[in-house]
Order: structure tokens, then C-alpha cells, then sequence
């Protein structure tokens, strides 16, 4: 049986989408079973829902301060999913050790920034303040440290001197949705 993967997001969900394609075209052995989101206005809901995959929310502001109630109401609704993988893709927000425990070794995160260069926010406009030459992206294995878990794969984009923050993120985008199915495909794969 192919494992059963739930993508948490937070907005637009267009790295969700490049993941449910490539599970739909068969080329990552896997099936998409929930998309999670802390955000009733996710624009990724809604794609979420025209391309076949059911969706829930846990709206994150009722649980202002307490972020092991609103992980504890994530946990019962992926539970019903029973998913075996979390795909993390654009979900903003902090998840506590104890929900990452639950899914040690089985929960995906994508980052915009190589790794361990800029862990936290703002990626783009960081490697450009820095003067750095090359930018990218991780995929890499949720730990309780802030994009702190064993990298997966990377891709490389050159950072231009005319650059904004908005250029290379557009740049960086492109590569996230080739990296990331790459990336879940290969992890699907070692389970087998």
C-alpha cells in the first residue's frame, strides 16, 4: 500500500500543489490524503480541493499563547487522516517538541535558503545583505530545532546584483517546486 501523506500550509499552497501533481501522475508512490492549514483564508484550500484531496483547518489565533493546545487540535485532526508522511510546504508556524516527536523521522519541511544559511524568515533579503553569490532551497527533515534537521536535497539559484528580495524568491520558487517532489519521491522510496 502507498503511503498516505497529509501537506500542512499556511497560503497560496503552490509547493502543496506540485506535491498532489506529482502523487496524482504517479511519479512520487504516494497518496495525498489531507491538506492541514492554520489558515481559514489559505488560497491553497481551495486547490487543494479541485485537485480531489480533502482539507481541514485549525485556525491558530483561538489558541493566541498556547501553542501545545493548538498542536494538540492538529495532531486529532491528522490522526483521522492517518497519514504516514507531513509535508510541510509554506506552514508558518512553530510547531512544538512534542508534536514533532510524534512524527519523528516522517515530517518534510521546505526552506528558502541553503541551509543551514538562514534558518527563520526573511531568507532572501539575508543572502543578499550578505553579499553571498548563490541562494536556494532545502528540503529537509523536521526536527525541534528551527530548520535545524538533516538536509534531503538542495538547488542552487545565482543571486544577481539587481536583485530584490521578490526577484530571487520568484527564482528560488521555481526550483522549490522541481526540489521538493524530487525530494519526497526519494523519501518515499527508501521506506519500501
Amino acid at each position: 500500500m502507498m503511503p498516505r501523506v497529509a501537506i500542512l500550509i499556511s497560503g497560496g499552497g503552490s509547493n502543496m500543489v506540485t506535491l498532489v501533481k506529482a502523487m496524482h501522475m504517479g511519479a512520487i508512490a504516494a497518496t495525498p490524503v489531507l491538506v492541514l492549514s492554520n489558515n481559514p483564508e489559505a488560497g491553497g484550500l481551495a486547490k487543494a480541493r479541485d485537485l480531489g484531496v480533502e482539507t481541514a483547518v485549525v485556525d491558530h489565533r483561538p489558541f493566541k499563547g498556547d501553542r501545545a493546545a493548538f498542536d494538540a487540535a492538529m495532531l486529532a485532526v491528522l490522526q483521522k487522516a492517518q497519514p504516514d508522511i507531513i509535508c510541510c510546504a509554506g506552514f508558518m508556524r512553530i510547531l512544538t517538541a512534542e508534536f514533532i516527536d510524534h512524527w519523528a523521522g516522517k515530517m518534510l519541511n521546505i526552506h528558502p535558503s541553503l541551509l543551514p544559511k538562514y534558518k527563520g524568515l526573511n531568507t532572501h533579503q539575508r543572502a543578499i545583505d550578505a553579499g553571498d553569490k548563490v541562494a536556494g532551497v532545502s528540503v529537509h527533515v523536521v526536527t525541534s530545532e528551527l530548520d535545524g534537521g538533516p538536509v534531503l536535497g538542495q538547488a542552487e539559484v545565482e543571486v544577481r546584483e539587481s536583485d530584490t528580495a521578490e526577484d530571487l524568491g520568484a527564482r528560488v520558487l521555481v526550483q522549490e517546486h522541481i526540489l521538493y517532489p524530487q525530494v519526497l519521491a526519494n523519501f518515499v522510496k527508501r521506506d519500501d
